[in-house]
């Protein structure tokens, strides 16, 4: 007996479990399904190259030292305009005009011994005639002829001597010169200086490596911007791009400028590979500094007043459907979404441009579908 009644409550539970699934399935079957829509627009559709950068100068001209020497005055400070030949710096001159001054003295010490040794000369050519006419005569022996001739070309070498000597110490001078004109430190540019490297009474010393003293922008309204881009962009990227940029300091600014340069050298960083992307861009009001960050678009393909969808329209598929290889929408036609198959072009991650199907600016696609609960969502 107890046999029995364990088989009937077992087959009772059985039912009743039975029961419950198809309410529950009835209740899920019979649930509303609300439809997520968007509606096919016509407009742009611009691909991008997103990258980070700097801001720099368009050409900035280091300044350093060829001597060494102790500042002795500044003339230029952060942001002075100045003039190509304007004077900078100055370095304790000193040292150099006493060399500059010994060279000087050289040179005249060699010049007096020219004038000495071509009154010799002369000398001893008056000389070497008189004892070859004597000699010729038998008056005087040839010995004594041949000395007076010896004398003579000595005399001769003596001159040229100092000839070489005094092109020497020309050349000497002129060094010491050349220096001296270094203790100047000026700009070889028309520009304005964005960089101080040096004080009053620094000792500069110019080695192998040239110290920096001041760093001169030659022209602050023309920037540009120096981008990182990816190894799997760059390949899209092309000299002329259009290409704008925001900065921290102005958030809601959005300054326009082009690629003018792609460089081909690669900048490796952690194994990642990045090249460098110039973006040209004007800045007559000064806005931009040098060293802002950047944040990139590099447009490298658009599409102007196209037919488009949002890209969620492409990757929606209904619930229990098996998503087809082939680009297809959900038009929704008296209300019921109806598949549509179309033939598509450039997208942007936002749009997608459609370039054939049954589809027409106004209609409805369904881009997501949501049930009673977040788990019926279909996300794209």
């Amino acid at each position: 007996m107890s046999g029995r009644w364990t088989k009937w409550i077992g087959a009772l539970v059985v039912l009743a479990g039975g029961a419950a699934g198809a309410y529950v399935w009835q209740a899920r079957r019979g649930a509303e399904v609300h439809l997520i829509t968007a509606a096919v627009t016509r407009g742009a559709v611009t691909r991008t190259v997103t990258a980070t950068g700097t801001v720099n100068p368009v050409l900035s001209i280091i300044i350093g030292t060829y001597v060494s020497g102790v500042i002795q005055e500044l003339y230029c400070d952060y942001n002075t305009q100045v003039k190509k030949g304007q004077v900078c710096a100055k370095i304790d001159p000193r040292p150099y005009q006493s060399l500059v001054d010994q060279a000087k003295a050289n040179l005249d010490v060699a010049r007096a011994q020219l004038d000495k040794d071509r009154a010799n000369l002369a000398y001893a050519d008056v000389s070497n005639q008189r004892n070859a006419k004597l000699a010729a005569k038998d008056y005087t022996s040839q010995d004594t002829a041949d000395l007076a001739r010896s004398a003579f070309e000595q005399a001769k070498a003596s001159v040229a001597l100092d000839e070489a000597s005094i092109a020497q110490r020309q050349a000497e001078l002129a060094a010491a010169q050349v220096n001296l004109d270094y203790t100047d430190i000026t700009s070889p540019v028309d520009g304005t200086v964005v960089s101080r490297n040096v004080t009053m009474g620094q000792t500069v010393a110019a080695t192998f490596t040239t110290p920096t003293l001041f760093l001169i922008a030659t022209d602050l309204t023309r920037m540009e911007v120096d981008t990182n881009v990816s190894e799997s962009d760059i390949g899209a990227v092309k000299q002329g791009d259009a290409a704008n940029f925001t900065v921290d300091a102005y958030a809601n600014r959005v300054f326009q400028g082009a690629v003018v340069q792609v460089r081909q050298s690669p900048q490796s960083v952690q194994n990642v590979v990045t090249y460098d992307v110039v973006v040209g861009v004007k800045n007559t009001d000064l806005a931009l500094m040098p060293g802002m960050t950047s944040s990139t678009q590099i447009v490298t393909e658009t599409r102007a007043d196209v037919l488009r969808v949002p890209d969620q329209a492409l990757r929606y598929t209904p619930g229990g459907a098996v998503r087809s290889s082939s680009p297809r929408l959900y038009v929704l036609r008296d209300g019921t979404p109806v598949q549509v198959a179309v033939q598509t072009g450039l997208d942007d991650d936002s749009f997608t441009e459609i370039l054939a199907g049954d589809v027409k600016v106004g209609d409805v696609v369904v881009i997501a579908e949501q049930g009673p609960s977040s788990s019926a969502l279909s996300r794209p």
